[in-house]
């Protein structure tokens, strides 16, 4: 009798690598690998970028990388099984400072067109952003580029796009926890000046006698307001107006929630 043999449909050339995504990164992923947990076949070497990436992990959103428990950059190139971790910025590893990829503070920024109200709470607490909500994917990597600015995005592919070096995908979609995890993921806490940005234009704002604008107030703020700030771009004039205690109360929520 003759037995039949059963033939292997895996191409003996290709090879596996298992991927695990620590701490926020499973964000990220499908729902089929929200344990962190990927395995992918390649059939030729791959750099660890691409791989990383195929999962729907942005690179900026990476700070280390270790294949069979040694330190590896985004250069790599993986020709046979391995065994990946790949970890966020904000986790300290002692053994692998010198293999970090990503810095860990910035201030200066540039966000998309759907993050207005992240802008404008950065712009409150006196950090640079640049934002044009009209502004095309390709407008924002130049800004990116050529201010040396942190990208600000929920798009992933543009988060991919190999000019960007820093940038961060906001996890929430509520603008207060937005401006919470980007004071966290930046280290900023220590850096914020409120009421010191124009929220037009992102120019900084500078005393001004009230004698030198007071001909450009209201009647009811010329008699119930002394202090005053200019815009140094728009000369858009500021004061501690009546929703002034309101808005103050609500950038003490989120440096305490940062603190």
């Amino acid at each position: 009798m003759l037995m039949q043999m059963r033939v292997s449909s895996i191409d003996p050339n290709t090879f596996s690598v298992r991927l695990n995504f620590r701490g926020n990164l499973n964000f990220f992923l499908g729902s089929r690998t929200r344990d962190g947990r990927s395995e992918q076949r390649l059939s030729e070497k791959t750099s660890i970028k691409d791989v990383i990436e195929s999962c729907g992990v942005p690179h900026p959103e990476v700070d280390l990388i270790l294949v069979n428990g040694n330190a590896v950059d985004f250069d790599y190139t993986l020709t046979s099984e391995a065994k990946i971790e790949v970890f966020p910025p904000g986790e300290k590893y002692p053994s692998y400072n010198e293999k970090r990829l990503q810095v860990t503070t910035a201030s200066c920024f540039v966000a998309d067109g759907h993050l207005g109200k992240l802008a404008r709470n950065l712009r409150l607490l006196g950090f640079d952003v640049a934002y044009d909500p009209r502004a095309e994917d390709r407008q924002l990597l130049e800004v990116m580029h050529h201010e040396n600015r942190a990208l600000l995005t929920r798009d992933r592919r543009l988060l991919m796009h190999s000019m960007v070096r820093t940038g961060y995908c906001p996890r929430s979609q509520h603008s207060d926890e937005q401006t919470i995890e980007v004071i966290r993921r930046f280290d900023l806490l220590t850096l914020i000046a409120p009421f010191t940005r124009c929220l037009r234009c992102n120019a900084t704002l500078k005393k001004v006698a009230k004698g030198d604008v007071i001909e450009k107030l209201e009647p009811l703020t010329k008699v119930y307001y002394e202090e005053f700030r200019r815009c140094t771009g728009c000369s858009q004039i500021y004061w501690a107006g009546s929703h002034f205690p309101k808005l103050q109360k609500r950038l003490e929520a989120i440096r305490a929630q940062c603190s």
